[in-house]
């Protein structure tokens, strides 16, 4: 029964994170958010208001962090940083999970497919393998969610859908195939997996597949103008941006400097990431949010 659940969220303050945490606490389970030690965010505030059970944890203490994990069914995992915390944190929470004995393992991967990209293609993705590779070796149950690019971040943070302009900003292809799934929809598939006794060791979703002509077709129904596609050049083009701005700018102890969303770009436009299969039929209640609902909320703001 979902009430005899204990499920330990680490990452629970960020934006995926607290979603998760609703998704799980309307399911019935039991809700054990990690936060940092001294953490006195509104977040965290707004977590214990809502019924989940936060525990302030120090990552360098294994037994402190063992003990936090003790009865937990699944460890999931929405952290967010660099080396520090994808690599580094991540490999403590899973020590700390094999010794409390957790049965399951959910990491931060929610990105694109890393797996068929080259190393060296993108710096955040890299990170989402080495750890991979160390999960993997690990006694445990693990499933890692991919979903493509969050559709929330074509509102503005990704420089794709320009509503002023009314332009659709590319390079390549404008008939390579992408996923976009809302930072809502793989919350709640996430909180899924987490209460699924079975699950492969990946899943892969997307609310929307649709390629730049497909994104200008959304930009047109959402706004009711007429978009217009505006090429900038090649892929080869934009791996010289990337080159220059990481030379110029390169910002590597933040999590998403804009080279880094340039990267993200990149491999999703050269095909390499995409997904071959989607499993977004694994639990049915779910109901996928179209990029276009994404375009229109944001006029709505």
């Amino acid at each position: 029964m979902n009430s005899e659940k204990i499920i330990i969220l680490a990452g629970a303050t960020g934006d995926l994170g607290s979603r998760i945490a609703d998704f799980l606490l309307s399911s019935g389970v039991i809700v054990r958010a990690l936060v940092r030690k001294g953490s006195s965010s509104q977040k965290v505030v707004e977590l214990r208001r809502s019924g989940v059970n936060v525990i302030e944890v120090d990552y360098g203490n294994k037994v402190e962090l063992t003990k936090a994990c003790e009865g937990g069914f699944c460890v999931v995992s929405a952290l967010s940083g660099v080396r520090e915390v994808i690599v580094n944190a991540q490999t403590k929470l899973l020590h700390a999970a094999l010794a409390a004995g957790v049965r399951r393992f959910i990491p931060s991967d929610f990105c694109i497919d890393y797996t068929k990209l080259p190393i060296g293609s993108n710096r955040n993705l890299d990170l989402r393998r080495e750890f991979c590779d160390i999960l993997e070796k690990a006694p445990i149950e693990s499933t890692s969610i991919l979903n493509g690019m969050f559709s929330d971040l074509l509102t503005g943070e990704a420089p794709v859908v320009l509503f002023g302009m009314k332009r659709i900003l590319h390079w390549g292809s404008a008939d390579q195939l992408m996923d976009f799934t809302t930072i809502e929809n793989t919350a709640e598939f996430t909180a899924a997996a987490a209460l699924d006794p079975k699950t492969p060791r990946f899943l892969y979703i997307a609310g929307e597949v649709a390629s730049m002509k497909g994104l200008k077709i959304d930009a047109d129904v959402a706004t009711g103008e007429q978009f217009r596609m505006l090429r900038v050049g090649g892929l080869g083009m934009l791996a010289t941006m990337i080159k220059i701005s990481r030379t110029l700018f390169p910002k590597e102890d933040e999590v998403f400097p804009p080279w880094q969303g340039m990267q993200y770009l990149h491999n999703m436009l050269s095909g390499l990431a995409k997904m071959e299969k989607l499993d977004n039929d694994r639990y049915p209640h779910i109901r996928w949010t179209p990029v276009r609902e994404v375009l229109a909320q944001r006029l709505k703001k």
